[in-house]
Order: structure tokens, then C-alpha cells, then sequence
């Protein structure tokens, strides 16, 4: 159980790293920019992945009716997610010193990683919507009105994950590098749920048992 319980206070403490490395990145690559547009998301706010990449961004959403990008101020996830990740690096490190001291059972481990997961999916689901906002709500005084084939305004939501088309460039969006700190930090405190499971006596392995015992 201790050695569980310290792979539980090592796994939240990886969340730090999105503090000062971008949870997302998406970059848009187009012939007349050799080198490719770029924001980096962080928890906190958005950050050109080169010098003038934001006001080039908002130069070029101008002309097509997007509005700028937000600053921190203007989306009230940018204040709350740090608090957010600083709750949960402190519950779990204090999950993980309870453990090594014996007072709670190898199935907080797991809680911890589930209330975690459900925070990630809901934040990508924020991620998403602001993007599908940001993308289709334009100005209808826009410089430039582009349609579908079949007639209808042209989205310019990016892609949540991967490669997709717009125009003519080519927008690429995938996690940083604190979004695989985070990944890893989840995966030591599923590692430390499965050690502690392993390693409990077999009469306390059913976890409602063991729940039901704490």
C-alpha cells in the first residue's frame, strides 16, 4: 500500500505542469506563411506559438467576420481552471499521504481518478463549444461571406483533434505538453489504484467491502 500511495502523491503532482506548458496547440499551416500560424492554450489563457502570431490570427479572422481571440479576462474558464487543477493536485496529494499513513483504503485512489476524468471530459466539452461558437458566429458585415457548396455559411470551427481543411489552409490541433502531464499524472494514480488492489489481503479485495470498511 505505501509504495501505491506514493505513486499517488507523484501522480497529481504532474498537473503542475499545466501551469506553465500549453494544454493544446493549434497551428495553421498555408503557402504564402512558410512558417505555420500557431496559439498555444493554456489553462489561463491563449498564447501565440510565435511573436506576432495572435494579431496575424485576428488580422486574418477580420476579413472572414471572426472576432478576436479572447483574453483571459473575457472567458471566465481562464480564472477558474487554475483553481480547479490546484484543488485537485492538492486533494490528491493528500489522498496519496493518507494512504501511505494507513486512514483510507487503495479505492480513494480510483475516486480520485474518476472525479479527474469526468473534469477533463467536461473542460474538452467547453473546449469544443467555444470553438463551434468562435468558428460559426460571424459577423455578417464580414469583408469576406464564404458558403458551402450546397449554400450554407462556411464553418471555420477547428478541429478539436487532428487535420482538417479551411480554405486554403491546413489546421492541425493536438495536445501539449501539459496535456501529457496531465495524461501521465492520471496514469500513476491508476497505477496506484491497481497496486493497491493487488497488494490488499484477499478477503478486502471487493471493492464495495472495502469501501463500505473506510
Amino acid at each position: 500500500m505505501k509504495r501505491a500511495s506514493i505513486l499517488m502523491i507523484i501522480g497529481p503532482l504532474f498537473l503542475l505542469g499545466l501551469y506553465f506548458f500549453p494544454l493544446w496547440n493549434i497551428m495553421l499551416g498555408a503557402p504564402q506563411y512558410p512558417e505555420p500560424l500557431g496559439m498555444d492554450i493554456y489553462i489561463d489563457g491563449i498564447k501565440g506559438a510565435n511573436e506576432f502570431d495572435i494579431q496575424n490570427i485576428d488580422g486574418l479572422n477580420h476579413y472572414i467576420g471572426m472576432r478576436k481571440l479572447p483574453k483571459p479576462e473575457e472567458m471566465w474558464e481562464f480564472g477558474t481552471f487554475p483553481i480547479v487543477i490546484g484543488i485537485m493536485v492538492g486533494l490528491g496529494v493528500l489522498i496519496g499521504i493518507l494512504g501511505f499513513a494507513g486512514k483510507i483504503s487503495y479505492i480513494w485512489f480510483l475516486g480520485w481518478f474518476v472525479l479527474m476524468s469526468i473534469l477533463g471530459v467536461m473542460g474538452m466539452y467547453d473546449f469544443n463549444a467555444w470553438m463551434v461558437d468562435y468558428g460559426t458566429n460571424l459577423d455578417p458585415n464580414a469583408i469576406m461571406k464564404l458558403a458551402n457548396p450546397d449554400g450554407t455559411p462556411m464553418s471555420y470551427k477547428p478541429p478539436l483533434f487532428g487535420h482538417a481543411k479551411m480554405l486554403n489552409f491546413d489546421v492541425t490541433s493536438l495536445p501539449a505538453a501539459g496535456a501529457w502531464a496531465m495524461f501521465i499524472g492520471m496514469c500513476l494514480t491508476l497505477a496506484a489504484f491497481y497496486i493497491g488492489w493487488k497488494k490488499a489481503p484477499k478477503s478486502d479485495t471487493s471493492l464495495t467491502k472495502k469501501y463500505a470498511t473506510q
